[in-house]
């Protein structure tokens, strides 16, 4: 219940600042505003994210999963959009369509969910977020793939492992109130940025 109307209340919020990025988007190359990338949810069950697109078509086809900052496949507005988060403000379609929580570890890709050993796929048994424990710690994940001759190996050595510990204590220890401390200490990292 928390989850709907929260996320509700804050697209009736945003709703003006959607409308003024999917302007910018359709004006900088006339291309689908949305990006929809399939995830893995609660369960191992499939969906499609919703995000503002900030990278060019098919740059999942282009490349790899993992994004670094200087990634050519970016666009111009893309980049303003990743650095203040506001590609995934779209998201709360997601959580007002039962998808996704605010709360909750990031939905991974196909490809990562089937690396999961049997101890990972505990993540599963939530349902995806917004935001989490691994979002706090590693807000920014394209700064730290920057440069990297190779973002996938790079992802995997660096941010992988803490991300999947961080995703594992939310499981064994998620409560109301934890997602309430997430929350708070999520808007005050987007504050700061």
């Amino acid at each position: 219940m928390f989850d709907i109307v929260f996320s509700l209340i804050w697209v009736i919020i945003f709703s003006p600042l959607f409308l003024m990025i999917a302007v910018l988007i359709k004006l900088e190359d006339k291309e689908p505003i949305f990006y929809k990338g399939v995830r893995i949810g609660r369960l191992g069950k499939p969906f499609r994210i919703f995000k503002f697109r900030s990278m060019v078509v098919n740059a999942d086809r282009i490349g790899g999963p993992s994004t670094a900052d200087n990634d050519s496949r970016i666009t111009k507005l893309g980049k303003f959009l990743r650095k203040c988060k506001l590609d995934e403000i779209p998201q709360l379609i997601n959580v007002l369509n039962g998808e996704m929580s605010l709360v909750g570890p990031r939905p991974e890709v196909p490809f990562y969910v089937n690396m999961f050993t049997e101890e990972e796929k505990k993540i599963l048994t939530v349902k995806p977020g917004i935001t989490d424990w691994a979002s706090l710690w590693n807000s920014d994940e394209g700064a730290i793939l920057a440069g990297s001759k190779d973002p996938e190996k790079a992802y995997m050595e660096k941010i992988r492992p803490e991300k999947i510990r961080l995703q594992l204590k939310y499981v064994r220890e998620q409560s109301f109130w934890a997602d309430m401390r997430i929350i708070f200490l999520t808007l005050l990292k987007l504050i700061k940025r």
